[in-house]
């Protein structure tokens, strides 16, 4: 009998996501390919782990090497999106489960708001915050805080954004 990809790396990782190394409850596991199929990553166990869907999530179709800058940013201790680190406990889910709705990569559409501004993206980090709110809200998603964090950064480690003290500029 053949296990599922997502048994097989959960059994392989112990349990554990792969990125915050916390307890990983099946429920609230993913599969996330280090190369993403949309960069013509593989789906063997060599090129995918388990991780948290907020991981996942955030991680989008980011390379390899703008996922490995962001676990380095994170200073030795990476602080899982989905909440300080720790495996938030996934809600009962009703007898009939309501449809999922397809991945929103956060990410891409903050990017694609901000090129699409031009001369009036926000120039205070502040500003930035609220619009990326607004962006990730309007494309039908929602942010927490510590996401909020990641994704600024992310935007500063690939060089989309620079931040001085609280004044913002770009390099779309």
């Amino acid at each position: 009998m053949t296990t599922k990809p997502l048994d097989r790396l959960m059994f392989a990782q112990g349990g554990i996501c792969f990125f915050c190394n916390m307890p990983l409850p099946k429920a609230d596991a993913s599969v996330e390919h280090l190369v993403p199929s949309s960069r013509a990553g593989s789906n063997s166990d060599d090129n995918c782990v388990a991780c948290c869907k907020a991981v996942n999530a955030l991680f989008g179709s980011m390379s390899l090497k703008e996922k490995i800058r962001v676990v380095l940013n994170q200073n030795g201790k990476f602080v899982c999106p989905n909440g300080n680190g720790k495996a938030q406990p996934s809600p009962v889910a009703p007898a009939k489960a309501a449809p999922v709705p397809p991945k929103i990569d956060n990410y891409a559409v903050v990017l694609a708001d901000l090129k699409k501004r031009g001369a009036s993206r926000p120039r205070k980090v502040e500003t930035l915050k609220s619009t990326i709110r607004a962006t990730v809200k309007n494309a039908k998603s929602s942010i927490t805080e510590p996401q909020l964090e990641t994704l600024i950064k992310h935007l500063q480690v690939n060089g989309k954004v620079i931040i001085a003290d609280t004044k913002v500029s770009y390099s779309l």
